[in-house]
């Protein structure tokens, strides 16, 4: 074995001997390799389209007891804009969180914006004027009265609100978080969808003294699950909110965190002020 090693590193010597260019060569290509490996290293990767905009969020990330984990957003309601997306909620250049559930590019829950709904006009079918199909948990901000609710309807008819040129309503399903006796039934009754099956989740909860929190889980839970994490994790009291689409439609833009679900297309998002 040693003779051969010697023999071999003789016969390398008297190649590089007889034709030092190869020499050269061989050098020089290793040059070049090191070089692109330090410049692909080192690329500036690209930037979040919602990178360095201007928010008034702040930022949580907490632990249930059973390791569901969750991403939240506190902010005041008064810098909530519910918008159309239409695309996974990543390329779009402001922060927050999916909105209500979908079909194709039908919107199925309330999304309204002072009597506006955020994907069509009033009245029409999937424009975000209604909760379809059954009366449903609607987070409603009243911006005359500054005050919070969920009120259960089927349409921005029905909602309950001071000045109809100053509120919000954001459809899902009713979390019942002050009636431990009563939230199963509801979200039956409800018809919240995949309750008892391992999903990715987010929810929308406000609490007594009027912060909002956008909230979203990647880890896969129940609705029971994601619903025990928010009463263990989520500060303050006299916390009330819904759950909104779930699943592959988790999905959070933010500046700490960036959660894709499974980057599917959302028709709507709950995006924080200050974005595009």
């Amino acid at each position: 074995m040693r003779a051969r090693t010697e023999a071999a590193l003789a016969g390398l010597q008297r190649a590089s001997q007889r034709r030092p260019w190869l020499t050269a060569a061989v050098l020089l290509t290793a040059a070049v390799a090191a070089v692109a490996a330090i410049v692909m290293l080192t690329k500036p990767q690209p930037r979040e389209a919602f990178h360095g905009l201007p928010h008034t969020y702040s930022y949580l990330q907490a632990d249930s007891s059973s390791k569901v984990q969750l991403h939240m957003m506190s902010v005041a309601p008064a810098d909530i804009v519910l918008r159309s997306a239409g695309t996974p909620l990543r390329p779009i250049a402001a922060y927050g969180i999916n909105g209500g559930f979908f079909y194709g590019s039908d919107l199925l829950s309330v999304a309204i914006l002072n009597d506006r709904p955020v994907n069509g006009v009033q009245g029409a079918y999937g424009s975000g004027w209604f909760n379809a199909k059954y009366p449903r948990g609607t987070l409603v901000w009243d911006g005359a009265s500054g005050t919070m609710s969920v009120q259960v309807v089927s349409s921005g008819d029905d909602l309950s609100v001071t000045d109809r040129g100053h509120y919000w309503a954001q459809g899902g399903i009713s979390m019942n978080l002050q009636h431990e006796e009563l939230w199963q039934a509801t979200a039956a009754a409800e018809h919240l969808p995949y309750a008892d099956e391992q999903r990715m989740r987010s929810g929308l909860v406000y609490d007594g003294d009027g912060k909002l929190w956008l909230i979203v889980t990647p880890s896969r839970c129940t609705a029971e699950a994601f619903r025990t994490a928010i009463l263990e994790t989520v500060p303050g009291e006299e916390r009330e909110g819904i759950f909104l689409d779930g699943d592959g439609s988790s999905q959070m833009n933010a500046e700490e965190a960036v959660l894709t679900g499974d980057s599917r297309p959302v028709v709507q998002m709950i995006a924080v002020a200050g974005g595009s």
